[in-house]
């Protein structure tokens, strides 16, 4: 039987603390203190969901082997010497999601369930709740990945399909704008066929760099010289027809410029925003904070409903391609420090200053 330590938290230092954990079954708590109930000789978890018993027949005790050299028994139901409940379902996930990642075909939700021990409603919340995505939108969003892989080095769309995991051509391409942000025919060709204008302009933060498919705008860049932004936009877009902007987009960039210069304007632009699920869902939180204002990497996976996927909130950070317009400068470290941005630190304390001083 595995035994837990208890470590030393000055917040649930006294009974009163200790108390107030258990009313607000705090997952928090668990690992640090059990609670026995002396009248059925069991003890739990604070977190555990079990009915509460009166308090005077409670005791707090520091830890499993504590509790047990006392003559209570563990209960069967919350199981607190075994993983702390957060370890464990993280665990499972993690197995959920490496046999969603492993399968030709996704696993039913059913099946994911059963092999976690838990019903699927459970189930389904548990792998929300830590991934930020449903069992089926992650694999979906796995099998996108795949995809996108899998088209350069087809002969055909639909051996990349099969390849990928799809069952049918049909499923495939009722998906297939919104996961790869354009036709897969497109997308096998490196963006061949797809017309995208772009212009580069000057701002307060040096190059701007703006470019926009038929559906809006797809790339906001800073740098330092003209060329880099373009050498960065063509490796995005290799086989593109990249078309330098005319009279009518510069206008498009001035909009841009002037976001740069005054954030609390907006931008009345169509974005094409091109991401997996995960990472829009991150994008479309990253909108919500207000100009001058920040929030961690931590707030915005709570945020999504993720919290503890803070890590692939960074990484869907520094994957976006929109600066300014989708505002991951205003994402810091807990503690406000400064995390790395992709246009430059110093790009980023700029922005975060200027609109800090403007509201």
């Amino acid at each position: 039987m595995k035994t837990r330590k208890i470590s030393v938290n000055r917040r649930f230092a006294t009974d009163v603390e200790r108390r107030s954990a258990v009313e607000r079954r705090d997952t928090k708590a668990d690992g640090e203190f059990v609670y026995a109930v002396k009248t059925t000789g069991v003890y739990c978890r604070p977190s555990c969901a079990a009915r509460r018993a009166r308090w005077e027949n409670v005791v707090f005790l520091g830890a499993c082997e504590e509790a047990e050299r006392a003559g209570f028994r563990a209960c069967k139901r919350c199981q607190p010497d075994g993983l702390a409940l957060a370890e464990e379902y993280a665990v499972k996930v993690a197995a959920a999601c490496r046999a969603i990642e492993s399968s030709e075909v996704a696993p039913s939700l059913a099946v994911l369930a059963k092999a976690a021990g838990m019903s699927r409603f459970h189930f389904h919340r548990v792998f929300t709740k830590l991934t930020g995505l449903t069992p089926k939108a992650y694999a979906l969003a796995h099998r996108a990945e795949r995809m996108r892989r899998e088209l350069p080095k087809r002969h055909s769309v639909t051996e990349a399909i099969y390849r990928a995991g799809f069952n049918s051509n049909g499923r495939f391409y009722a998906e297939s704008a919104r996961m790869l942000g354009m036709q897969p025919g497109k997308y096998r060709q490196g963006g061949s066929g797809e017309v995208i204008r772009f212009a580069v302009g000057k701002c307060s933060l040096g190059s701007i760099l703006v470019a926009a498919s038929a559906k809006g705008v797809c790339a906001i860049s800073l740098g330092d010289d003209a060329r880099s932004l373009e050498e960065d936009l063509r490796a995005s877009f290799p086989k593109a027809e990249l078309v330098g902007g005319d009279k009518k987009f510069e206008r498009t960039v001035a909009k841009v410029v002037r976001l740069v210069e005054a954030p609390g304007i907006g931008l009345s632009l169509p974005l094409d925003v091109r991401g997996t699920a995960f990472q829009r869902r991150v994008w479309q939180a990253l909108t919500k904070i207000p100009a001058g204002d920040t929030a961690t990497y931590s707030e915005i996976a709570r945020r999504i409903g993720a919290p503890k996927a803070i890590r692939a909130v960074a990484g869907a950070c520094a994957a976006n391609a929109i600066a300014v317009a989708i505002p991951c400068h205003r994402v810091v470290r807990t503690g406000g420090a400064l995390a790395g941005y992709r246009w430059g630190i110093q790009r980023k304390k700029a922005l975060l200053v200027r609109e800090h001083r403007n509201f």
